[in-house]
């Protein structure tokens, strides 16, 4: 959310950020808001000025009692319930002009960085980095739903009986491989600092608004019927929320959490869910990173989180790249955001498997999360970067380990969670048998 400061004295600037991020419908709501701005400042004056004189009038009945004029004192008094019915009147105003201010606020894209390329959507994203050897082997990589059934590991039909579709069961090696990379993934982040959380998996209206965009929040979000109680899509959103109307001292900064969850999204768009595959569901696990920071410091934490993901990936023999996002398909509260795509053999292309946003106060100044400073309290900085995010990133890891045979080789760094296996193979080791016929050769 901007500062009204900020926009009262720079609603050019603000401006050309909606034109930059391709909103131009959204423009008018400059002008409006400077309009709702000045009315509740107009408002506002006008309440201080009456509880001046309220509180000169009631030193004036203090001084005519003492002075027993009695007569003098009732009139005073009069005069001050008079002014007390039209301050009622102006705190009633003064509320409603917050509140148009706030909500015309909450719609108006954070102003993004000046590094952010400039482009209508995401095929305006630029890459910046490509991080191990995108390799196509010779022989050909069946679609990830194959692989996964070869091994008895994928139930789609009975998942769309109790739930329907976007939904699985994953069964035996591939279920354990599901929780061997979210458990590698909590280890990585402990060993880099971050402090482990489970977080609630369900968060009240007030801090779905303080996290998330309202586009997001129409498209994405699960409500609890009769409930104040949203079904979380990520958990940054818990963890942004844990700090809500907190006064941080600075030598406790910067906070950095990262937790497990599951996750739960309408997918409602342009994509849809899959009939089959798990590539794109309502629900889903995730480890996740949060950062709170100065905001001085906020851009290093941005470069440094990203690339521990980078890292995570690269452990397990997945080829990534980074994407920098463009203006225009830049969330509207994000700064700044940066995607790590995983290598695809099969589509011979890059894929999502996560993304890294600094907010800036975006999300602090909706929450109220301050820093303590010498001169006055500010707001913090809040930054989120996915740490991995099964089964997306499952079918990269299938993928990119595929042997020609049809096992699956197991990386070192993931056999401590997989009972010391190097590798796995179909039910009675009789491998090429597993994979659809089109993929024997």
């Amino acid at each position: 959310m901007l500062d009204i400061k900020f926009l009262r004295a720079n609603p050019e600037a603000v401006k050309e950020n909606i034109k930059r991020k391709f909103q131009d419908d959204k423009l008018p709501l400059v002008n409006k808001v400077i309009y709702e701005d000045a009315n509740y400042r107009e408002v506002l004056a006008q309440a201080e000025d009456l509880r001046a004189q309220r509180n000169a009038g009631s030193k004036q009945i203090g001084m005519l009692m003492g002075q027993k004029k009695l007569k003098e004192a009732q009139e005073k008094k009069a005069e001050i319930a008079a002014l007390g019915d039209e301050l009622d009147q102006l705190a009633y105003m003064e509320k409603y002009w917050a509140a148009q201010v706030r909500e015309t606020l909450l719609v108006l894209p954070q102003m993004i960085d000046e590094s952010v390329p400039i482009g209508k959507d995401d095929s305006e994203n630029v890459e910046v980095t490509r991080y191990g050897e995108a390799i196509v082997p010779d022989f050909e990589i069946p679609y990830h739903v194959d692989i996964m059934e070869a091994f008895s590991g994928l139930d789609l039909d009975s998942a769309r009986k109790t739930s329907g579709n976007g939904f699985y069961f994953l069964m035996g090696d591939i279920a354990r491989l599901h929780s061997a990379v979210l458990t590698y993934a909590r280890d990585f982040m402990i060993d880099r600092g971050f402090t482990y959380c489970l977080p609630p998996f369900m968060i009240r209206k007030n801090i779905v608004e303080g996290v998330m965009s309202f586009a997001d929040l129409q498209d994405m979000v699960y409500k609890i019927e009769g409930e104040d109680l949203y079904l979380i899509g990520t958990s940054e959103h818990s963890l942004i929320g844990k700090y809500i109307d907190t006064i941080n001292a600075k030598n406790s900064l910067p906070q950095c959490l990262t937790s497990y969850s599951p996750c739960f999204r309408k997918e409602v768009g342009a994509h849809g869910i899959e009939e089959r595959g798990v590539y794109r569901v309502h629900q889903f696990e995730k480890q996740e990173m949060i950062v709170i920071c100065e905001p001085e410091d906020s851009m290093d934490w941005f470069h440094k989180i990203y690339m521990y993901t980078v890292e995570l990936f690269r452990s397990m023999d997945i080829p990534v790249r980074t994407l920098e996002c463009c203006s225009g398909d830049l969330g509207d509260l994000k700064v700044k955001q940066m995607e790590i795509e995983a290598w695809s053999p099969r589509q011979r292309k890059y894929y999502e498997v996560g993304s890294c946003s600094t907010l800036g106060d975006a999300q602090a100044r909706r929450l109220g999360i301050r820093i303590k400073g010498e001169n006055g309290n500010y707001f913090a900085h809040t930054l989120n970067n996915t740490v991995i995010t099964p089964p997306r990133a499952l079918i990269a890891f299938l993928e990119n380990n595929l042997n020609e045979d049809g096992s699956v080789a197991i990386p070192e760094v993931l056999r401590p969670y997989m009972g010391g296996k190097s590798e796995l193979r179909c039910k009675g080791n009789v491998a090429p048998r597993c994979l659809p016929q089109s993929a024997r050769g």
